[in-house]
């Protein structure tokens, strides 16, 4: 007999368990409020120039203004309209529309995954810092579960680059761009697992898929083929970072 077999059907249901409490046990996963929190520990004055680069809706630009009072610019392809201490900009991360050595820091939240020439944009933050300044990025990269066909259709759904979700491609442009890095932290899946534990948002998304794929047609022919492919990727993008395809890192740069 096979020898995982045997162990399957001998040893295996001894410790089976046991070994289901132990998975039940969470494993402290640091919230999304992380980057607060690094924002915090630098104890920026109020009023610091803060750049929020890829800001999208802008919810980010208004929690940096309301937790530090930071005089905030959300740079973005679509801006929203602006309200109380945050002000919008129309821009990209290759092309950020701001003066040089004008921010004491850039927020870059999930967006250069999305960034072609990420070398551009890393010398960008560098051009815009202030001598000193710090830039706090969030990214996601492929890890080598990620197969290649998935990895194909998945940044094709979301507009993503493949390239840029190389961590070794991004660490190079860092380097290139004069930044250092003063930290690295590996998240791996944790903030989906917090999201999981408190809400089971990502087990939602995960079953979300499985019905987009069970019947696709009857959804595209509902809302589109462009709707379609958008909501699948955004459904597995949680899922694969769950189960380890997407991996997610924050780094702490100094110009």
């Amino acid at each position: 007999m096979n020898r995982r077999l045997a162990e399957s059907y001998e040893e295996f249901p001894r410790i089976e368990e046991a070994f289901r409490a132990a998975l039940d046990e969470s494993l402290a996963p640091r919230s999304p409020d992380l980057l607060y929190e690094l924002v915090a520990g630098l104890q920026l004055p109020e009023g610091s120039v803060v750049a929020d680069g890829g800001c999208g809706d802008g919810r980010h630009s208004y929690g940096l203004a309301e937790r530090f009072g930071f005089s905030v610019v959300g740079v973005d392809p679509f801006p929203p309209e602006a309200e109380n201490r945050v002000r919008f900009v129309r821009g990209t991360a290759e092309a950020l529309p701001l003066e040089d050595q004008s921010a004491d820091l850039v927020w870059c939240r999930d967006i250069l995954i999305h960034v072609a020439d990420l070398e551009r944009a890393y010398a960008e933050l560098y051009r815009v810092l202030r001598a000193g300044g710090l830039a706090l990025v969030y990214q996601t990269f492929a890890t080598d579960r990620l197969e290649p066909r998935e990895a194909d259709w998945l940044w094709r759904a979301l507009g993503g680059e493949a390239g840029s979700a190389d961590p070794a491609r991004a660490e190079a442009a860092i380097a290139a761009a004069g930044l250092r890095v003063e930290r690295r932290i590996d998240l791996g899946s944790e903030s989906d697992e917090w999201s999981e534990e408190r809400s089971g948002k990502v087990g939602r998304k995960l079953l979300y898929a499985a019905r987009l794929l069970r019947q696709p047609e009857g959804y595209r022919t509902r809302f589109g083929d462009a709707a379609y492919e958008i909501m699948l990727g955004d459904c597995l993008w949680q899922v694969y970072a769950m189960i380890g395809k997407l991996e997610r890192r924050v780094y702490l740069l100094r110009r």
